[in-house]
């Protein structure tokens, strides 16, 4: 009886019977995930159609959905939820410390995710709801505006995604960038960045909060080099008052007003009247003091030798002292007598150009320092008159003395009766030179008779200070 039983349960299996056979093809077949039944031609077939899916869309819906009611679908409501909202459902797979740094982006911090994002899937990457330059312009707009007339915009602007620089949730620095501003520049200006840290002198800024963007603005910009005014307007907005040094109020180490030096004077320095401060000072750093581009001396004096003077020569003339005697490399000089050369060409205590002139600005011609040139204390004055061939001197550093390209001034061995005192009530003799198309003559021919100095010391008519003169005698 069992037997016939058991081959009539055989021949019609029982309901018990078929559930072990479902549990038994359960074991040995892999599970179908939740999303192959939710995303079918009938139900929810463009969710991700887009070629960017994301991946808990892709594996299992209710790892964002939970079911309300046993039914699906059920017309007139809803028969699923969220199983969180916000930040709080997309941190259970992703860190939430993306959102927890200093500086946080506002949509991110906020929780609303989907402000930038599709849930499902895209067409872009990071499943963003559009291209990435124009979903920042939804909220940037003030950006969006101003590069439609901007005179330059920078490069990564143009042709790289905003997250180049910035990163799009938080950040432990300013303005979202991915690193300090000056290593985020230093990734495409890696030659400033390095000139820049090396430097014996480093503009100050850099080594601000604000680094490279305390002079440039990153994304675009009305001037040139990205700067956020003109070069000479950038310049004085930070060099307008005095600044003292290291050492508590040196003028030295210090810097001056150069706004106010410059205010009403009637000649500026080439480079001034260009607004290009630039031609003469690196903005961001330099192995000589002031920023400056090349050698120049820090102080008054200077023993002289080729290079001392590369900075201002490198711009005016060359040649300007090489020789004692020259027709044609200046116009400051007696005759043939080169005076730029019995000034600076010493190679004990030569004078350095600061010591006659201005290097901005001044009323005087030349840019001879209306105030004199600073000497401790004291300002030592100039008193320099130009006339059609030559001109005079009075200074607090040698009695009056004339000079005459075409007639020079003899002066001889004699000294004048008020000697010191910037008074001269002898008047010198002038030796004829010849005519004027004699003098042209001689010019011509100057150049090979010209005789190269390396700077040696020519006597002249300059008062050398006790201890120099003592050096002479020795």
């Amino acid at each position: 009886m069992r037997s016939k039983l058991f081959f009539l349960n055989a021949d019609k299996p029982s309901f018990t019977h078929s559930l072990c056979v479902l549990f038994f093809l359960f074991l040995v077949s892999p599970p179908l995930a939740h999303s192959n039944s939710c995303v079918t031609a009938q139900c929810h077939s463009g969710l991700v159609s887009k070629p960017v899916v994301h991946q808990a869309a892709r594996e299992d819906c209710m790892g964002c959905h939970v079911r309300k009611v046993e039914t699906h679908p059920s017309p007139g409501q809803k028969t699923f939820a969220l199983a969180a909202e916000g930040a709080a459902l997309c941190g259970g797979c992703h860190d939430e410390k993306m959102i927890k740094e200093k500086f946080g982006h506002g949509p991110a911090v906020q929780g609303d995710c989907l402000e930038c994002h599709n849930i499902h899937s895209s067409d872009h990457k990071s499943l963003l709801r559009e291209n990435q330059q124009e979903l920042c312009f939804k909220c940037h707009q003030d950006f969006s505006e101003g590069m439609k007339t901007a005179a330059i915009i920078h490069n990564p602007v143009k042709t790289k995604p905003c997250v180049s620089c910035h990163n799009p949730h938080s950040s432990p620095f300013e303005s979202l960038l991915k690193g300090k501003m000056e290593d985020v520049c230093a990734e495409c200006h890696q030659e400033i960045s390095d000139k820049s840290k090396k430097a014996k002198t480093r503009h100050l800024p850099l080594s601000s909060k604000q680094s490279c963007g305390s002079c440039h603005l990153v994304h675009f910009s009305e001037h040139k080099k990205l700067l956020q005014f003109s070069e000479k307007e950038l310049c004085l907005s930070c060099h307008d008052k005095d600044y003292t040094g290291k050492d508590g109020g040196s003028k030295k180490k210090g810097l001056v007003n150069i706004k106010k030096e410059l205010e009403g004077k009637k000649h500026l320095h080439g480079p001034i009247k260009e607004g290009e401060c630039s031609s003469c000072h690196d903005p961001h750093g330099s192995a000589y003091p002031r920023l400056l581009t090349n050698a120049y001396p820090s102080d008054m004096y200077a023993n002289y030798k080729p290079g001392t003077y590369a900075f201002c020569l490198s711009c005016h003339e060359e040649n300007l002292l090489r020789f004692p005697d020259t027709t044609v490399h200046t116009e400051f000089r007696n005759g043939k007598n080169n005076l730029h050369f019995v000034h600076s060409a010493r190679k004990l205590k030569g004078r350095t150009c600061r010591t006659c002139h201005a290097p901005h600005a001044s009323n005087s011609d030349k840019l001879i320092a209306d105030e004199g040139a600073p000497f401790g204390s004291w300002n030592i004055p100039i008193r320099f008159v130009i006339k059609d061939t030559g001109g005079s001197c009075s200074p607090g550093c040698h009695q009056t003395k004339r000079y005459d390209r075409l007639h020079p001034v003899n002066y001889g061995d004699e000294k004048s009766e008020n000697e010191g005192t910037g008074e001269d009530t002898k008047k010198p003799t002038a030796k004829k030179q010849g005519d004027k198309g004699q003098e042209v003559k001689e010019q011509e021919n100057e150049g090979p008779g010209e005789k190269e100095s390396l700077g040696a010391p020519v006597e002249n008519e300059i008062i050398d200070a006790p201890e120099e003169k003592e050096n002479a005698k020795k």
